[in-house]
């Protein structure tokens, strides 16, 4: 039966509408692009006061810094439980309720269910505004969107521009000066450190290249054509601003993650990457990266604004040796082994590593010396509430959610993979409902005292 013989048996066995939808199917037009720019930009004040009254509705977004922390290069570590609880409710008696009773009288706290993304339907990178001035600042590329902007405040941030520790020079502490690292200034920086193939991938790392939100076409979100998009746009230094995404692995779009922009810090100790965790090498997630979640997953998109296709033995290899010399922080409280010298921490942080190791069972996932199993874990949060459909996002079952290393979490605010934990206070809190630990308030107190050293 020959091409045209098949569809015409497949049209006379359709239904007579169906038949009249494939004739009469209209032909899609597109917004020209001032059409589109002046659409989105009227709708962004009504998307940005939606997830700024949803942030104020969660947490206490007040500055209150901690009291004698810092990250590693002075930035203050943000202190206490923002996450807000149901009118009447104090964290004991929520602890005290099974999963079964919170999630019958609705007492999850609204803090820690699923945080959508800025602008959930429309989705896309979205970077804070400190990276986006200093960017263009030092490059002439402008990461602005016309369609949005960052949501959280800065000092829940990571610190900007973020240390660089290096695991070839660590007499060498800190070797980033002060300075994000740009197309306009790596060579300068790194030419007497790196090795010419080193030095090669990292030119690759601050090279920006075409991206979905950012390229050279009229369906993009910058005002003028763009470059596109760098690795460390996002992985800031190697390590990490906090600039947001969604996962391109995920359909419908309801229910895709808002994700969080992990740190590099460590990487040569990792073994699984990408938003759907399937890479199991840094090569993969470097090679793979632009391809997917650049391109939300969609091919076809890739092809139509510019993917950037890496060469596996140079290119790639290049840029995954440079991310595998990227250290963590210095830990000076830390033995050879990962865990606390006992004549240089305090009591409460020593309490804290005890709690860690035991009733908190905190290292069940993530065991020294870089406080990660390097696998997954389905938290099955879903037990406290019922689903919900919160700003374009449907809060629903995580599944599985990779460990990430512990070693200098201080330095990478927000905490979970999609941003929802804005201290370490709200992860402990968050854990000891979700692993039903039954902490007291003075083990809540040691085990963030001993994260913080970490």
């Amino acid at each position: 039966m020959s091409v045209w013989s098949r569809m015409g048996w497949f049209l006379a066995v359709l239904p007579t509408t169906a038949v009249v939808c494939l004739a009469q199917a209209p032909t899609v037009v597109a917004e020209d692009f001032p059409t589109l720019v002046k659409r989105l930009q009227a709708e962004k004040p009504m998307f940005a006061k939606r997830q700024q009254d949803l942030l104020a509705a969660r947490y206490d977004l007040a500055d209150r810094p901690a009291r004698g922390t810092a990250m590693s290069r002075g930035k203050p570590v943000q202190d206490g439980v923002r996450v807000k609880l149901p009118a009447g409710m104090t964290w004991e008696k929520l602890a005290a309720l099974s999963p079964e009773e919170v999630k019958e009288k609705q007492l999850w706290p609204a803090g820690f269910l699923p945080l959508p993304h800025p602008h959930h339907e429309a989705g896309g990178m979205i970077f804070p505004k400190f990276l986006i001035e200093e960017t263009k600042k030092q490059t002439d590329r402008d990461l602005t969107r016309f369609d949005l902007d960052f949501d959280l405040p800065d000092h829940f941030l990571p610190e900007f521009p973020a240390p660089i520790y290096l695991t070839t020079r660590p007499d060498l502490g800190d070797v980033s000066q002060g300075k994000l690292v740009t197309l306009s200034n790596f060579n300068e920086l790194f030419k007497d450190i790196l090795n010419p193939k080193q030095l090669e991938g990292l030119r690759l790392l601050v090279t920006p290249f075409p991206q979905q939100q950012f390229n050279a076409i009229e369906d993009r979100r910058s005002l003028k054509a763009s470059q596109g998009v760098a690795c460390f746009d996002c992985h800031a230094n190697g390590h990490t601003n906090a600039a947001t995404h969604t996962v391109g692995d995920i359909r419908p779009n309801e229910h895709r993650h808002r994700i969080d922009t992990p740190s590099l810090r460590g990487v040569n100790i990792q073994r699984l990457f990408g938003s759907q965790r399937a890479m199991k090498t840094v090569e993969d997630f470097t090679e793979f990266e632009q391809r997917g979640a650049y391109f939300d997953g969609i091919p076809a998109d890739a092809a139509r604004k510019g993917t950037n296709v890496l060469e596996r033995g140079s290119q790639v290899h290049f840029m995954a040796e440079f991310q595998a010399l990227l250290d963590f922080p210095p830990a000076p409280k830390l033995n050879v082994f990962g865990k606390l010298d006992p004549a240089k921490a305090s009591e409460s942080e020593m309490r804290g590593q005890g709690i860690f190791s035991g009733k908190g069972q905190c290292a069940s996932c993530h065991p020294p010396p870089y406080y990660t199993d390097n696998t997954m874990h389905n938290l099955k949060v879903e037990r406290f509430f019922k689903e919900v459909t919160i700003n374009g996002l449907t809060a629903s079952a995580d599944g599985p959610i990779k460990t990430f290393p512990l070693r200098g979490i201080k330095d990478s605010p927000p905490y979970l993979h999609d941003d929802r934990l804005l201290t370490l206070e709200d992860a402990v809190e968050f854990f000891n409902l979700v692993l039903e630990l039954k902490l007291n308030e003075q083990e809540k107190k040691d085990l963030v005292a001993f994260m913080r050293v970490l």
